[in-house]
Parts: structure tokens; sequence; C-alpha cells
């Protein structure tokens, strides 16, 4: 028993050491730097194909690679889609050409934005660097999964009302997802004036599927001896891909009982003047 115990101890010692070393050798071999054949140029990118909506940016990390015996400056051109945008940055200032000296390479950001009517599909995007005849080429891919779009509005489409000082008022909104991906966890937000509050129901939506909608009860409660007049109210409904606000008009109206009050104190005041003056005015 005690041989056999042995040997299967060593076996499990030396398939452990065998994973030990494979793993280190594989950690190495991705810690490598990519190497370039000598006297070859080359246009690379990290990704060359990334999935977004419509209104996001397609990002790629890309190197060129001029491995001539001089210095050249690459001029960089794409072929896009009608309507598409595309930017190249260097340390994050944009370029439209790159000095690249003999044997070196240069990291390019390239930026790309396609446009709000893009069908959903995968676009093939020819990005070229040209040097003289020197012309290095890549092609990157970008799929458009679809676009995100919110809309806040009312279901009246009216944005203004009246509110009584001291009191509370209900509002009516409306989140209306237009556009053709779902929308997760929406939060519908309100900024006010100083002192004032606000509740809504429901106060989250977990999801909104795209051309749906949603009503949101608004709670606005106004402070007590808030002045007269005009305020603004603005609410936002928002998720991690997109937003939409809406202004809204809310007229503060002092209360009945207040204005009364304040008639009878200018009441008050001018028969307290009457009687000094009769009382006082004879002397």
């Amino acid at each position: 028993m005690l041989p056999q115990f042995t040997i299967t101890r060593f076996s499990a010692a030396r398939s452990f050491t065998f994973l030990l070393l494979f793993l280190t050798f594989a950690s190495q071999a991705q810690q490598q730097p990519v190497t370039w054949p000598v006297g070859k140029s080359g246009f690379t990118a990290k990704l060359m194909n990334i999935e977004a909506a419509t209104n996001e940016t397609f990002r790629y990390s890309t190197t060129l690679h001029n491995g001539s015996a001089s210095a050249r400056i690459y001029e960089l051109k794409a072929d896009l889609p009608v309507g598409w945008m595309i930017a190249y940055k260097v340390d994050g200032s944009q370029v439209t050409s790159i000095n690249v000296d003999a044997g070196k390479i240069q990291d390019i950001a390239i930026e790309i934005n396609a446009t709000a009517m893009a069908s959903p599909k995968k676009y093939t995007i020819p990005v070229k660097a040209i040097a003289g005849s020197d012309t290095l080429s890549l092609n990157l891919e970008a799929v458009v999964k679809g676009s995100y779009g919110l809309t806040l509005s009312t279901p009246t489409g009216r944005v203004s009302d009246e509110v009584t000082s001291g009191s509370q008022k209900e509002l009516q909104l409306t989140v209306r997802n237009s556009g053709t991906l779902s929308l997760n966890d929406l939060q519908v937000t309100a900024q006010l004036p100083t002192g004032w509050e606000s509740t809504f129901e429901p106060a989250s939506i977990k999801q909104l599927e795209a051309g749906k909608s949603m009503d949101i009860k608004v709670t606005v409660k106004v402070p007590d001896k808030t002045i007269a007049g005009d305020y603004a109210a603005n609410f936002t409904a928002t998720n991690s891909n997109t937003n939409s606000q809406i202004a809204f008009r809310l007229l503060v109206k002092t209360s009945l009982l207040s204005g009364w009050v304040g008639f009878l104190v200018i009441l008050a005041a001018i028969g307290v003047v009457y009687y000094l003056i009769r009382k006082y005015g004879r002397r």
C-alpha cells in the first residue's frame, strides 16, 4: 500500500508541475510584444469587429508599423458609408496623417460614428495608410445592432399648470422608447426650486420595449409661503444609454385664505392709522 501511495503522489506532483510550466509559458507568450518581419510594414487592429448602437461610437485600437529604412508620412483615409464619420487620434489629438520613423510603430485610435438611420447589420470599413506608393490596408467591421431612443413628454402635450402655495400638484408624464432596442433600468428625476419636493409612481422602469410607452404620475409639493409667480420644473428620464428632458412651467398662486388674511391685515393697518389721526390729529 505504501509504494502505491508514493507513486500516486509522485504522479500528481508531476502533473501539477507540468500544468504550472504550461501556464507560465502561456502567460509569457501573451506578454510578448508583436514582432514584425524585417523590412515589412503593417497596419493591424486589436479588435477588427465591434458591435454598437447607432448613437454610440465604434472605437478601434490600431497599430501602424513602418518597416522601411526611412521615415514616412502616412495619410489616413477610409471608405465610409454615406453620412458616417471617422476620426483618427494619436495621444488624444485628432490627426489626418502621421509621421512614423524607420522601423518604428505608432498606435492610432480610430473612432467611427454611424448615421442615426443606419440599418442593423454588419458594415465593412476599409481603412488605408498611404505613404507614396506604399499603401497599408485594414478592413474594420462595424456591427450596428440598432438604436437607443427615448422621449419624455406629457399625454396631452401641455407643459404648464397652476398650483397653490402650500399644496401639492399631480402631473402626468409619458416615457416612450423611440428606438429599436429595449431600454433597461429607466429612472425619472426632477430639478425643482429650492424646498420643493417630488415623488414618482412608478419610481423606476425595469424594462421598456422598443415602440412602447409608459405613463408616470409625478406629485410635486410646494412649500408654504411660496411667493406667487412662475417657476420652472425640469424632469429627466435617463438610463445608461440615453436620456430625455422636459421643462414644465408651474404658476404658483396664493391660497384664498392667505388672500383674505392679507386683506384683513391691510384693513387693520388702515384702521389703526385712521384711529391715530382722529385721536392725535385734533391736538
